[in-house]
């Protein structure tokens, strides 16, 4: 069962309206469902929005942030939980292992860093969580692009790129997310992807 979801998304809004609008559909719905929201504890961009939409609506929210960004005054004051760790890499640590499920939101470099993070950890199998993208307005396109390229060329296999969830609304990727059954590898798949490579 599903309570908590960590959200990885951006310290900026964006140019668009609809970027702020369905972080707070997903806030609202969240709350609605009665879902923690983990996030990286920022009181700013996209992080903020969501964060505040979730406590309007009588949500739950933990954050967890460096220390050294709590000393340049962006920690959110006003959610329940806040976790201060050492740094990015513990930040990433404590998500991972306080969540239930993974939600990406438009953002930037540390957004993409965080989806990648927790993506390899499921192909990999040291976890066997949902991730799901919100794919706002076509934002991640380019990168669902590329995740297709790179199956038709052999460097992702397909059971990976389908366990990554995409959606462009947040109804239907929580459905999708609540409702996650991984696609396992095959036992032996290392054991397959060394014959393949005649350098091994």
């Amino acid at each position: 069962m599903i309570k908590n979801i960590s959200v990885f998304c951006g310290s900026s809004i964006g140019r668009k309206d609809i970027y702020r609008n369905s972080a707070v559909e997903l806030g609202l719905l969240l709350a609605q469902q009665n879902i923690t929201m983990i996030y990286g504890g920022g009181n700013i961009g996209m992080m903020g929005i969501i964060a505040d939409t979730m406590l309007e609506n009588n949500g739950y929210v933990k954050g967890v942030i460096p220390k050294g960004l709590t000393d340049k005054e962006i920690a959110h004051s006003g959610i329940q939980e806040m976790h201060v760790v050492e740094d990015l890499m513990e930040r990433k640590k404590m998500m991972i292992a306080i969540s239930d499920a993974f939600i990406i939101l438009p953002g930037g470099l540390g957004t993409l860093d965080e989806f990648f993070e927790v993506v390899t950890m499921l192909q990999l199998g040291y976890i066997k969580k949902p991730v799901g993208i919100l794919n706002i307005d076509d934002y991640f396109e380019d990168l669902v692009r590329m995740m297709n390229k790179g199956v038709k060329e052999q460097f992702i296999k397909p059971v990976h790129r389908h366990n990554i969830i995409v959606e462009a609304t947040a109804c239907k990727l929580f459905d999708r997310i609540t409702s996650f059954e991984p696609v396992e590898n095959e036992a032996n798949w290392i054991e397959h992807l060394k014959k393949e490579n005649r350098y091994l």
